[in-house]
């Protein structure tokens, strides 16, 4: 199991990949959190009201994810990054892998 995180510059957006990737079973649950992002950015720092999304999954599926983010997101230069899962509920992770189990 691994956690993919990427960052959308609004709810609706958030709101979109989240539901496609669940809806496409390439992910078992997002999570959407709100927060405040500081960043460099083309030679300036940023501050922006940002959506956090903790999207959670299986390894073999991380590919997939990401190329669907990419596909639905609005930024030049979205962030996507996997955290693998180094423990947990055993009834969690064998659920989140119920739910994203189809052929690949």
């Amino acid at each position: 199991m691994i956690v993919i995180v990427t960052a959308c510059g609004s709810a609706e957006e958030a709101d979109r990949i989240g539901a496609a990737l669940v809806g496409e079973r390439l992910a078992a649950c997002v999570q959407i959190l709100p927060m405040c992002s500081i960043y460099r950015w083309q030679g300036q720092i940023e501050r922006a009201e940002e959506w956090q999304l903790q999207i959670k999954t299986r390894a073999a599926l991380a590919d997939a994810v990401e190329a669907r983010i990419k596909a639905l997101h609005g930024y030049a230069l979205a962030e996507i990054i996997a955290l693998p899962v180094a423990a947990g509920s055993a009834d969690y992770i064998g659920w989140v892998h119920a739910e994203t189990d189809f052929p690949v």
